[in-house]
């Protein structure tokens, strides 16, 4: 049968998203078997390092280095497999030590990262946030019996159990740091398939590390929320001055509000990401959670039952913060709002203080003008009055003779009153052209 090709356009990540869902598949791990994961922060440049770091690992053991960096890559040396996936913000590595173990050797004495060459695992970069050991054991004693087996392995520490998969397994595990800086987990198979253990050993990593990456945010909220508290009490006692009319400095205020919003935008920028992540890494968790389908052992916590009384508190502190931050946020846009009305209204009422204050000087300047120009006619009357009077002298001087006083006076009303119209006339043009300009703008 002759391969026929696809007739149709396809969209360019169509391959992408059928490969989506087979990125991470589960691992068939035999039993028993010794885990080690890791999950480390890491930058891009981190991530390049890391990759080089694991061509390095390669060229150790004497295996062909991969070609490319992958979001998911597995290898299996034999008795060793390791497996490299990346995420948004963090890388994670599970070793897996298959080797067989001495029928006297201590639970935890050989780990998934024994296998590993002396000093690599020390230069790989990032920080970590989870690493535990966990390990797959055979065996077919009830409860007390593996309590008795398994307490000294855990440092005496106190045990969270449950049977995952109605009874098919048994798992133990005290979710803190051993005295070798790693956490540790036992799954005591009872008939769990390969398939199955690996599927469950999958779901107790993503547990673990889901886990701890939610909790990074419990710090930053405990820091941030006695900051709100302050900034809380601080807006409050603005908002009741403001509904109490009392005489405040608007521009105190104001700049009180601006500092405050300049603050919560700052604590939005730290917190924003982090808390989102922490509700995203919480609903995986619960979700892992659901899939195990534990049954109890009797007087020890199941995992479900711990995970709700230690891990939901603390994620509903990071919601909380994250709430008291938008709250805030929209309380302090609230009062600044009021503040610059009160300003606004502020600023109307100088300006008309100011414009009445303006319509009084401009009568009174008005006034004065017309006292001015009362004087000018007077003034410019007298000085033509004056030069007429040259004028009368003149013709007197020639030998036409009148009385030159009775000319003199008649003149002066006939000149007082052209003055006085010229003046008139010229003010009137200027008014006109006023009005001409006001009703173009």
């Amino acid at each position: 049968m002759t391969d026929v090709l696809f007739p149709l356009e396809q969209h360019p990540l169509r391959p992408a998203l059928y490969d989506e869902l087979h990125s991470r598949p589960f691992q068939v791990i035999p039993c028993p078997a010794r885990i080690t994961h890791l999950a480390l922060l890491t930058t891009p440049e981190q991530s390049q390092a890391q990759f080089e770091h694991l061509c390095e690992l390669h060229q150790l053991m004497g295996l062909p280095e991969p070609e490319e960096e992958v979001r998911c890559y597995e290898k299996d040396f034999g008795h060793f497999r390791i497996r490299r996936e990346q995420h948004m913000e963090f890388a994670s590595y599970t070793f897996i030590n298959l080797s067989p173990a001495a029928e006297d050797e201590a639970l935890f004495a050989q780990t998934g990262i024994s296998p590993l060459p002396d000093g690599w695992l020390a230069r790989l970069q990032g920080q970590a946030v989870a690493a535990f050991h966990l390990q797959l054991q055979d065996s077919d004693s009830g409860p007390e019996a593996d309590i008795q087996m398994i307490r000294p392995a855990f440092e005496g520490m106190r045990l969270v159990g449950s049977c995952p998969q109605n009874g098919s397994a048994r798992v133990w595990g005290s979710f803190r740091m051993h005295s070798d800086g790693f956490g540790r987990f036992l799954v005591l198979n009872h008939r769990m398939s390969n398939s199955q253990l690996g599927r469950l050993t999958q779901r107790l990593l993503e547990i673990e590390t889901y886990r701890l990456m939610s909790l990074l945010a419990v710090n930053l909220a405990r820091d941030i929320a006695p900051d709100l508290t302050e900034m809380d009490q601080q807006l409050a006692r603005i908002t009741q001055d403001l509904a109490d009319n009392n005489q405040v400095d608007e521009r105190a205020i104001l700049a009180e509000l601006t500092d405050m919003a300049a603050r919560i935008e700052a604590f939005r920028a730290r917190s924003t990401f982090r808390f989102s992540a922490t509700r995203a890494y919480h609903r995986l968790v619960l979700t892992r959670l659901e899939e195990l389908r534990e049954d109890e052992v009797s007087g020890h916590l199941t995992i479900r039952e711990f995970m709700t009384r230690r891990l939901t508190p603390a994620v509903k502190t990071c919601e909380s913060v994250g709430y008291r931050l938008e709250d805030l946020s929209r309380r302090v846009d609230r009062a600044s709002d009021m503040m610059r009305t009160r300003v606004e209204l502020s600023i109307q009422h100088q300006n008309q203080t100011l414009l009445s204050s303006m319509d009084k000087r401009s009568q009174v300047q008005l006034m004065m003008q017309h006292t001015v120009e009362g004087l000018s006619v007077v003034a410019i009357s007298y000085y033509l009055v004056g030069l007429l009077k040259y004028l009368i002298d003149a013709v007197y001087g020639v030998g036409i003779h009148f009385d030159k006083a009775l000319v003199t006076g008649a003149m002066i009303p006939l000149v007082v009153f052209l003055v006085w119209f010229s003046v008139r006339r010229i003010h009137y043009h200027f008014m006109k052209l006023a009005e001409k300009k006001q009703d173009l703008s």
